[in-house]
This record gives structure tokens, C-alpha cells and sequence, in this order.
């Protein structure tokens, strides 16, 4: 099958983490035989921001991970439409595309398209700027993918789309995989400081525990201001800016453990989205404490997959515990693996994807998808 897919960015993740999850699911497609072909713009916000901060050699660093994805990167004034969709089957549209990208792909299909046509929505503002979300004209469109089940209801009761599915967000273990290293440190956090939305929750959460325990500790991420960094700093903690995300697996071997913050609105308005960090971080094999997120869709088993914590204590006694007790630290690892390996691989995002697909289309049109062989038999080391 013809697969096209229209992004912001496969090229950078540069504060875009839905690069992580498209980079995994169209190298599974790839990986199964498919035609697949991405589409981003070319001077999309993440690439020009990638490029200040680590230079025009950064953009081709992905293909390290992953040697067989590309992408087309286009002037949206010029894109020919006619010629990306011809002979496609299936196209997904991301919700970081401009809106007039969207209608103009819409009215290709309006026009006599033949293809399964899916909109994909990995962000919060269907509930916290929903005047934005309803400008996107889906009206042409097969149904909307949403990375949560409060996201898809939040389409079927607006009325934004004709139907919605769930499909979450997931790991791909063939880069996201545990490395043997030696340990340099006690704490690693991957991630953005972002807009506001988790700032305070970085400070009691994050900081303030290290500094209490003394932690030898490392912070990976972009967009922290100046008294952020201060504060890093002065709590002990070694802040070393942007991180490719194919790196992830060879900074997380190397500290004992690591954290989840939740960003606010996911924590407030959008239960059962834990974001894709969750995954790759337990994909890799590091134990992980994550601040209280509602897993209302049963995605993890808290307590056994990694430990939930509500308040800065529980956050410093449950890092103390990890640091200092093996049994523990090892525990948590093998048992968030295998839960990832077991239902949350881009593997079986795919299959998903083929269903929903053979749902829209009829069985026959995807009777010759191949489906994920055994967790266990997953390549781990390429594509």
C-alpha cells in the first residue's frame, strides 16, 4: 500500500515530540513493505529552531536511528497535491499542519480521491483552545485518530469530525531499547521546560528533591529561561540543552532513574494521556517515578510498571528508594518493559492503524497487511 503522511517535522524534534511516534510508525510501515512518504514544510517552526540551536548538520541526524525514512520537505505555495496523492491509499494529516493544508487536502478528496483519508490530533488543545481546533474543516474526512480517549469523545460530541478512534501514542523498541553502559549519575529528565504549563510542577517535583537528596543529576530539554537554568544549576543539576531523541537510549543507561511531570492540561482536563515519554523512558529499560496522571484507560499497572507519587515528599522518598535499593530499581525496569513490549510498541500501533483502515475500506483491502510477530521478536538494534 501507498501511505502519505502530512507533518510538521519528521526531520526535527526539536520541542516537536510528535516526531517520536511518526518516525516509529511510518519505519514500521517501511518495515512491512509499504510505500510510505512524508511530507513537511520547509520552513516548519521546529526545523528553524533546530538549526539555530545545533546548526543545518542536525537535520540529518535522525537518519542514525532511522536509515530508510525521508521525507519531502515542500513550499506550501507550491505543493502539488495532485501529484503527493496520486496512487495513495491511505493518508494521515497531523494537527500541527496549517488549516489551509488541511481543507486543501480535504477538497482533494471531495474531488474524487479515493483514499482513506485520517486527521491525527496528539495535543491538548481540542480541550484548552477548542476555537482553534474547530477551524480545521475535516468535513471531507474518514475520521479523526486522537491520542486519548477524552480527546476522541471531545470530537464526537463537538461535532469537529465524522467519527474518531483512539490510538495512543507508543515506543519504537528497535531504537528504544535498553543499552549496556556504565552509570554516570543517579538522575536524568528528558524533556521541555514548555510555556508555563508545568514550570512550578518542574520545581517541587523535580528540582527540589534532587537538591534535597544530594542526587547527581542531568537535565536534557530546550526552552528553559534563564532563572530556570539558575535554579538548575543551584540545586546541583547539570543542565545540558537539547537532546536528539534517537540519543534517548544511551543518556537513560547511563543514570538510575528518571521522572515523568505531566504537563498541567494533561493532568486537569485530559485523564488517561500519559505522552509518548512515558513509553520510550519504560521501553528502555530505567526505572521511572511520574507525578499522579488519571490512567483511566488502564494503559499501566502504577506501583509495578513505575511509581505514581501526588506530593514533593512521596517524589523524594520514592527517588531515594529507587537510587538506593537494586531489587527495587530492577523491579520497576524489567516489569515497565515488558508492559511496553507487550501492548504499547508502534507495532501494535500499526496493527491498530490497519484496522481502523479495514473498518473504513472493508477487511479485503488490508488482508494482506502482515501483522506484529511476538514483543520478543522485535528487532531492537535496526530498522
Amino acid at each position: 500500500m501507498r501511505i502519505a503522511f502530512f507533518c510538521h517535522s519528521i526531520v526535527s524534534d526539536w520541542n516537536h515530540g510528535n516526531a517520536h511516534f511518526l518516525r516509529g510508525v511510518a519505519s514500521e510501515l517501511l518495515t512491512r513493505g509499504h510505500d510510505v512518504r512524508v511530507y513537511e514544510p520547509r520552513d516548519a517552526w521546529s526545523v528553524q529552531n533546530l538549526v539555530i540551536d545545533a546548526g543545518e548538520s542536525a537535520l540529518d541526524g535522525y537518519r542514525t536511528a532511522y536509515p530508510r525514512l525521508a521525507s519531502a520537505r515542500y513550499d506550501p505555495r507550491s505543493l502539488d497535491l495532485d501529484r503527493a496523492l496520486d496512487g495513495v491509499d491511505v493518508v494521515l494529516v497531523h494537527e500541527w499542519n496549517d488549516p489551509e493544508l488541511v481543507r486543501r487536502i480535504g477538497g482533494q478528496r471531495a474531488r474524487g480521491g479515493r483514499f482513506v483519508l485520517l486527521f491525527h490530533d496528539t495535543h491538548h488543545r481540542s480541550v484548552s483552545d477548542p476555537e482553534a481546533m474547530a477551524a480545521f474543516d475535516l468535513s471531507q474526512y474518514d475520521g479523526v485518530l486522537a491520542f486519548g480517549e477524552v480527546i476522541r469523545r471531545r470530537y464526537e460530541r463537538a461535532g469537529w469530525a465524522r467519527r474518531a478512534w483512539t490510538w495512543h501514542e507508543a515506543a519504537d523498541p528497535r531504537v528504544f531499547t535498553p543499552v549496556a553502559a556504565d552509570r554516570h549519575g543517579d538522575l536524568v529528565w528528558i524533556g521541555n521546560w514548555g510555556d508555563g504549563e508545568r514550570s512550578e510542577e518542574l520545581r517541587r517535583f523535580l528540582i527540589a528533591p534532587v537538591a534535597q537528596l544530594g542526587l547527581k543529576a542531568r537535565v536534557h530539554g530546550v526552552r528553559y529561561p534563564d532563572d530556570a537554568r539558575r535554579e538548575l544549576a543551584e540545586a546541583g543539576v547539570d543542565y545540558a540543552g537539547w537532546l536528539p531523541n534517537y540519543r534517548a537510549p544511551d543518556v537513560f543507561a547511563r543514570y538510575r532513574v528518571t521522572v515523568h511531570v505531566p504537563r498541567r492540561p494533561y493532568v486537569e482536563a485530559l485523564p488517561g494521556i500519559p505522552t509518548i515519554r512515558v513509553f520510550e523512558a519504560l521501553a528502555c529499560g530505567i526505572p521511572l517515578v511520574s507525578c499522579r496522571w488519571d490512567d483511566c484507560e488502564g494503559l499501566f499497572t502504577p506501583g509495578e510498571d513505575f511509581l505514581m507519587v501526588e506530593t514533593p515528599a512521596e517524589m523524594t522518598r520514592a527517588l531515594r528508594d529507587v537510587v538506593s535499593d537494586p531489587g527495587l530499581a530492577a523491579s520497576l525496569a524489567e516489569r515497565g518493559r515488558r508492559t511496553v513490549l507487550a501492548r504499547h510498541t508502534c507495532a501494535h500501533r500499526v496493527d491498530e492503524l490497519a484496522a481502523i483502515v479495514a473498518g473504513i475500506r472493508g477487511a479485503a483491502a488490508l488482508d494482506h497487511l502482515p501483522r506484529a510477530g511476538a514483543p520478543d521478536a522485535l528487532p531492537v538494534s535496526s530498522l
